[in-house]
């Protein structure tokens, strides 16, 4: 009998905290270079103009070390043990990797964002270190162990989606009709993943598993399909793009740069399938342990990295706004599609404060902090470290705070709201009633963003730690007009017009050939 190979627990333990640690920072060289070639190929100013500071925000974060982005999600983690291995330790395997998710989000250098709340149908209380990871374990032939980590940002799991559909149906046209529903919440560009058969819990896996797959969609394009699989993956890649959702929501020609089909066995009467985006932040990594002790990570070659003058993606005309002198009708003078640059005080907020603040209101209770002609941003950042007044402090899914936006907007005299993605035509209603407009800043560039704040304090409901209320003094904060005060929103004009543009690119094309 062979003997067992023996891998240690605190190697496991290690090698997790160090690979969320790396992925935090660093993406992946194969997303770099595909968004770098949607860069040079996109037309829509705006969505160019949002993957240059994506790009630009990828490469800071990789030099300074700090994370891509402020949500630095859910722990994922899949993990493949040889049935040869013997793990030296005391406790479970998921209790090894949690205690490498404790170490990672904990680190004194580069503090992650804890983002996980116990207890969530009650209190939904952080547990402030963002344990417990999602631990899959598969028994596999042999002597090692194959860890994939990934970390999942929640504006993009909370667009995932699963149907059980009639074995005759059109998986593709199921999921292009899905993703068209989607809106932009999940931060395009990035991937679609798809799971096929098994059963309903089987389908969400395998779309999960194979999200963190190496993308390759340039090379399939090249060779050509040779499955059903990768037939199906170029059509969908296809499709979703003529979409024209694009960049960040904002119409344009890169709404994916790849798409993930896995497929397993399933019920003769069943169809299920799985849909899960992937967002811009793409925070995956695979290593194996052999036992030779935790993996030894090497930083990704950093010239990959396309040097882009952040500076430049500035428009020529854009608008320069003093937050600390704003009136109502200068936010209405402001139309969709303009770049602003914010300088002055804001504040910030999002789901629980939101929710604190409702609470008060409906209990005729004083604001902790008075709201009148401020602007508010849609923010939990990741804590500061070193000389640092903030960590990395991207917008988060605008939606989400779309049920309090009329109640809000009439009592506290809010002069407008910053943050990521559509607003639902309830928050377009409260916007147009109450003369409030909605700007957007970059999801996938939190630690670009940061650089133009100078200064943060707590002003209110300190114990929600990221969730509490800062007062932020920014500088030069670039934002995008995203709904102005007659209820224009560059989430509907801009993708109608690139999916009418690309329609039009096509016919043209045809009639050529």
């Amino acid at each position: 009998m062979t003997n067992a190979q023996i891998i240690k627990g605190v190697d496991i333990t290690k090698s997790v905290a160090d690979a969320l640690q790396f992925i935090s920072h660093y993406h992946p060289p194969d997303y770099v270079n595909s968004l770098s070639r949607a860069y040079e190929n996109e037309r829509s100013p705006a969505a160019r103009n949002a993957i240059g500071q994506i790009l630009v925000n990828s490469r800071m974060a990789a030099f300074g070390r700090r994370p891509i982005c402020q949500d630095t999600g859910l722990v994922v983690v899949f993990a493949k043990v040889g049935m040869n291995v013997r793990i030296e330790s005391e406790g479970s395997f998921a209790a090894l990797v949690n205690e490498g998710v404790r170490q990672a989000y904990l680190d004194v250098y580069n503090p992650l964002r804890p983002s996980i709340v116990a207890d969530p149908i009650g209190t939904r209380t952080n547990t402030r270190d963002n344990t417990p990871a999602v631990v899959h374990v598969e028994l596999v032939p042999g002597s090692e162990i194959e860890i994939t980590v990934a970390a999942k940002g929640g504006g993009s799991e909370n667009k995932a989606r699963f149907a059980t559909l009639n074995p005759g149906a059109s998986v593709a046209d199921w999921v292009v009709d899905t993703v068209a529903s989607l809106g932009s919440g999940w931060c395009p560009p990035g991937l679609v993943s798809i799971g096929i058969g098994g059963s309903a819990e089987k389908a969400m896996l395998l779309a999960k598993e194979a999200m963190n797959e190496p993308i390759d969609m340039a090379e399939l394009l090249a060779r050509g399909a040779s499955t059903l699989e990768e037939a199906l993956r170029i059509e969908l890649y296809e499709r979703i793009n003529a979409l024209g959702i694009g960049a960040q929501g904002l119409g344009g020609l890169t709404t994916v740069v790849d798409v993930k089909v896995a497929s397993f066995p399933t019920h003769a009467a069943s169809k299920p399938v799985a849909l899960i985006p992937q967002c811009a932040a793409n925070r995956h990594l695979k290593f194996t342990l052999t036992g030779s002790g935790p993996v030894d990570l090497v930083p990704p070659d950093l010239s990959a990295w396309p040097d882009i003058d952040g500076a430049a993606l500035n428009p020529i005309d854009v608008r320069r706004v003093n937050l600390d002198t704003l009136t109502q009708e200068q936010t209405a003078s402001w139309r969709v599609g303009e770049t602003l640059l914010l300088s002055g005080k804001m504040l910030t907020g999002r789901d629980a404060a939101h929710k604190r603040i409702a609470d008060l209101i409906d209990q005729g209770k004083s604001l902790p902090v008075d709201l009148r002609g401020r602007v508010i941003y849609y923010v939990g950042p990741v804590r500061a470290v070193g000389s640092e007044v903030v960590g990395p402090a991207g917008p988060t899914t605008a939606s989400r705070m779309d049920g309090f936006a009329e109640k809000i907007l009439a009592v506290t005299g809010l002069f407008a709201m910053v943050g990521k993605a559509e607003r639902g035509a309830a928050a377009i209603e409260a916007i147009v009633k109450h003369k409030a407009p909605y700007l957007v800043a970059v999801g996938g560039a939190a630690y670009l963003i940061s650089k133009s704040i100078m200064s943060a304090r707590v002003v209110a409901f300190e114990d929600l730690g990221m969730e509490a209320i800062y007062e932020f003094a920014v500088h030069d904060m670039p934002v995008i007009m995203a709904v102005d005060v007659l209820g224009n929103s560059i989430h509907k004009t801009g993708p109608a017009e690139w999916r009418g543009r690309m329609a039009a690119d096509t016919i043209a094309r045809n009639i050529e050939v």
